[in-house]
């Protein structure tokens, strides 16, 4: 088992390049459809269940704007929580990538949720806020300078090596 790195090193390495980030997002997005699908079985599973409610064949479920906003509160929590506890969603932990503070501290809870509400915008922009990051000098995105975070490139695990066995 290897030691986690300190923030002075986490500090010292680079930020992630547009095409990582891009690829980390992507994998990410089947996990975010698979919550928010759990989330509307259950918003719906309370709605039939604890409401009463009954639904005519061939009628839609309507979520409504306290189903929207606690779909929003799920999303944002699920990438805090993920940030907070290792610095890595699932998406990142594949592609070798992990949030920090520009300190190389864990980020605290306000600029994990400052960044929930950036990086969307900053995609939505024409994707503005992430090719911000092939312009600046240190490879941040937009969202990343205002929530005064990085997502920086962890080094290559060496690869355990074990002895061969000797054929008897």
């Amino acid at each position: 088992m290897t030691t986690p790195p300190t923030p002075s090193a986490l500090q010292a390495l680079p930020n992630a390049g547009l095409l990582r980030r891009l690829a980390a997002m992507l994998y990410d997005s089947l996990l975010v459809m698979a919550v928010a699908m759990a989330y509307g079985g259950l918003l719906l599973l309370i709605q039939v269940q604890v409401l009463g409610r009954s639904f005519a064949p061939g009628e839609k479920a309507d979520m409504g704007i306290f189903g929207l906003l606690g779909l929003i509160a799920v999303i944002c929590l699920f990438f805090c929580v993920f940030w907070r506890r290792g610095g890595q969603t699932l998406g990142m932990r594949a592609w070798r990538l992990r949030l920090v503070a520009e300190n190389g501290e864990v980020p605290s809870w306000g600029s994990c949720l400052l960044r929930t509400g950036l990086a969307p915008l900053s995609l939505a922009a024409a994707g503005l806020g992430y090719l911000w990051c092939l312009l600046d000098q240190q490879g941040s995105t937009l969202h990343d300078r205002i929530s005064r975070s990085r997502v920086v490139l962890l080094p290559k695990r060496p690869k355990n090596k074990r002895p061969k066995k000797k054929a008897s």
